[in-house]
């Protein structure tokens, strides 16, 4: 793919109207200061059109989750999507080996995505997506480290379109940032979220 055709599928001026308004919303979104979010070389496959960030939750200087969010546009539209834009997201954390044991996690862990997508009001369809929990357990030279456990929640879903077909993708960014948090065990980003359970802080966060 030539330069030209690769600088239209990340936002720029070539690019279809739509879709650059609903990547210039993502650029200009404010999130809170522990999650530094950054552009990042989007999918070239999945759509005609992608834009990608990636984020880090941060503590000092310490990682305490990581993401990615994905977004895709099909002028033409998506069977599957049932519209014109798709959020591809992948959102990891490392865990107490206690708490990945809970049987209740992966529903709980969807349960933040779909919650902090319903908390501000977004509308949305068509989702899908996996929450895996991975353990590993350290033998001959490296016997000394502790297990160490991770959850890995993969999602999509399709953002209903606003005026212009442009759907509201600062709002659904904000959003994602939110379950980033929850996963992190940030606490409450202000007083109305006061009831949102989050993950306790991990052992040892991964040192950046």
């Amino acid at each position: 793919m030539d330069d030209a055709n690769e600088g239209d599928r990340d936002g720029s001026t070539s690019a279809p109207l739509p879709f650059r308004a609903a990547v210039d919303a993502l650029r200009a979104a404010r999130l809170r200061p522990q999650i530094e979010v950054e552009p990042t070389p989007a999918p070239k496959r999945l759509a005609p059109f992608a834009y990608a960030l990636e984020a880090t939750v941060v503590d000092g200087d310490q990682d305490l989750a990581d993401g990615r969010l994905v977004l895709l546009h099909d002028p033409d539209g998506h069977d599957a999507w049932r519209g014109t834009f798709r959020l591809v997201t992948l959102v990891r954390a490392e865990l107490e080996p206690e708490m990945a044991a809970d049987p209740l996690l992966p529903d709980v862990c969807w349960s933040w995505l779909t919650g902090a997508l319903q908390a501000r009001g977004l509308a949305y369809g068509e989702p899908s997506g996996t929450v895996t929990r991975a353990s590993s357990h350290y033998f001959g030279g490296l016997a000394e480290r502790p297990a160490a456990s991770q959850i890995e929640i993969r999602a999509s879903w399709t953002p209903r379109e606003g005026l212009g077909g442009v759907p509201d993708t600062g709002a659904h960014l904000a959003s994602w940032c939110d379950l980033l948090a929850q996963v992190a065990g940030l606490p409450p980003a202000g007083p109305g979220d006061a009831s949102v359970v989050t993950l306790p802080q991990r052992r040892g966060p991964q040192s950046r």
